[in-house]
């Protein structure tokens, strides 16, 4: 797929306090949106805007087009 990550979204929620533990307990995302991330898949609208809204940013600073 030609849309990436630009950076470990986990690594970047835990740097901010969000251990996966966290995330599960807290049902912010669950296990398997969690592996999404640790395969670098696109994960939807919804939690695409958790993550913006956790780390303040926007959808381009975190995911970017790669031509291949």
């Amino acid at each position: 797929m030609p849309i990436k990550y630009k950076i470990n979204i986990l690594a970047e929620l835990k740097a901010i306090g969000y251990s996966t533990y966290r995330l599960r307990k807290e049902k912010v995302f669950g296990e398997r949106t969690m592996q999404k991330f640790r395969k670098g898949e696109i994960v939807n609208a919804e939690n695409l805007a958790v993550i913006c809204k956790l780390l303040n940013c926007q959808p381009g600073d975190i995911m970017e087009y790669v031509d291949e």
